[in-house]
């Protein structure tokens, strides 16, 4: 495993919402900004067909570890029931697109 954490810095744990197709991406990084930069510029392989994106919720962890676990978390069944009763104005305005 990568280690992400810059000394005495933040791990983040972040959604973002396709402008595009409304769908969602979630990640894990220490630098928030330089992340969401590189997403919106297409240097991510994984988000760059679907651009612009919004930032949408994020998270701050001391440990890494303790962030994988919110990543992992957020990315499963219940981490999307989280997120929809977490953002509910947010998505009542912006649907996101339904997974399969």
């Amino acid at each position: 495993m990568i280690l992400l954490k810059k000394k005495l810095g933040m791990i983040y744990v972040y959604v973002l919402q396709s402008e595009m197709d409304s769908g969602l991406y979630i990640g894990m990084t220490a630098d928030l900004r330089r992340r969401f930069e590189e997403h919106q510029s297409g240097e991510s392989q994984s988000t760059k067909g679907r651009r612009p994106w919004m930032l949408i919720y994020y998270e701050a962890y001391l440990q890494e570890s303790d962030a994988l676990g919110r990543e992992v978390f957020l990315k499963s069944g219940g981490g999307r029931r989280f997120l929809d009763k977490q953002l509910r104005n947010h998505f009542a305005r912006y649907p996101r697109r339904e997974t399969s």
